[in-house]
């Protein structure tokens, strides 16, 4: 579930050009080509591979539109459809119900608290393409300190994360990266696929 609270928080506005360094408006506008790309209203869909300083590795593909996802990993399917989210264990046959925005449908939710404004922006030439790197600026207070985006050149599309929290790193691999052709019925979630054996837990009043 660490995937979701990251696009989350990289779902604010995208970062605007200031009175800066030429290397960073590049590396701002070049970030902002994209985040439009993942985060545009065409929608996108990756898959990734995290690792949390090797204690905690997952993998999965999620799809996204504006506010709308769908997610599947090991453990978990999930549908948001924007209003409500749908969170499928199917080890425990249960599923959550929660409201779209809440916290409490992800344990990382809340861990992690940063502004895109917080940081200072460079880009950098990398075997692999181009690395743009955002650390945080002195009094910034959100948790993230540093990321390091890999982005494949010329097609300008994700490739690698880095994310500094506190201490420690976590990498997240994309794999299949797509921009586009995402329709709003993928985020419907499939009731009649979920009925004989599975248990319903409604969290929106909790």
């Amino acid at each position: 579930m660490f995937l979701l609270t990251i696009i989350a928080l990289l779902q604010c506005a995208a970062a605007q050009a200031q009175d800066e360094t030429p290397n960073a408006r590049q590396a701002r506008r070049i970030f902002n080509q994209v985040y439009d790309k993942v985060f545009g209203q065409q929608g996108s869909t990756l898959t990734y591979d995290v690792n949390i300083i090797g204690i905690y590795k997952t993998h999965g593909t999620i799809w996204m539109k504006g506010k709308k996802q769908k997610f599947v990993d090991e453990k978990v399917n999930t549908w948001n459809d924007g209003t409500t989210a749908y969170m499928c264990y199917r080890k425990r046959k249960t599923v959550e119900i929660h409201h779209a925005n809440s916290d409490k449908k992800d344990k990382y939710s809340g861990r992690f608290k940063f502004s895109l404004d917080d940081f200072n922006y460079s880009i950098a030439k990398d075997p692999e393409g181009l690395l743009i790197t955002l650390k945080q600026k002195k009094k910034a207070k959100g948790t993230i300190k540093e990321v390091r985006a890999l982005i494949s050149e010329p097609e300008l599309e994700p490739v690698r994360l880095r994310i500094k929290v506190a201490f420690f790193w976590t990498t997240v691999k994309i794999s299949n990266f797509k921009s586009g052709g995402i329709t709003d019925d993928l985020f419907v979630f499939p009731r009649k696929n979920y009925q004989e054996g599975w248990k319903f837990v409604d969290k929106r009043k909790d």
